[in-house]
């Protein structure tokens, strides 16, 4: 069992900065890999970004990279994703997971799931 907790979400301008937090407690968490999705209102959940356990090796959606950053410090049991440019349409919630195997961008091959925290990023 792994329980996930997001936080760091809220309301930014266009253009601003957000950076989420995920605590992790529960199995082991220096040796699982996670990801990062969001979900818009009346929208299917979609990956955002990756990193494995010991974040050589990390993956973004193309709308996110170059302006998204994940990151993980094992000692804390936290995953970290900084989030720049914010742009209206990533206006979500957003998920953290942990991943079990196969392809990273599917919701389905992540077994344990975050609560969700709001990102609303206005014009």
């Amino acid at each position: 069992q792994v329980q996930l907790v997001e936080s760091g979400g809220g309301l930014v301008q266009a253009g601003g900065s957000l950076r989420l937090s995920c605590a992790a407690s529960g199995r082991t968490f220096s040796r699982i890999a996670m990801g990062w999705f969001r979900q818009a209102p009346g929208k299917e959940r979609e990956f955002v970004a990756f990193i494995n356990w010991s974040s050589l090796s990390t993956d973004y959606a193309d709308s996110v990279k170059g302006r998204f950053t994940i990151s993980r410090d094992n000692a804390k049991n936290t995953v970290y994703l900084q989030m720049n440019s914010l742009k209206p349409e990533e206006t979500a919630v957003y998920y953290c997971a942990a991943h079990k195997r196969g392809p990273l961008t599917s919701t389905s091959n992540y077994d344990y799931w975050g609560q969700g925290t709001q990102v609303t990023v206005s014009s």
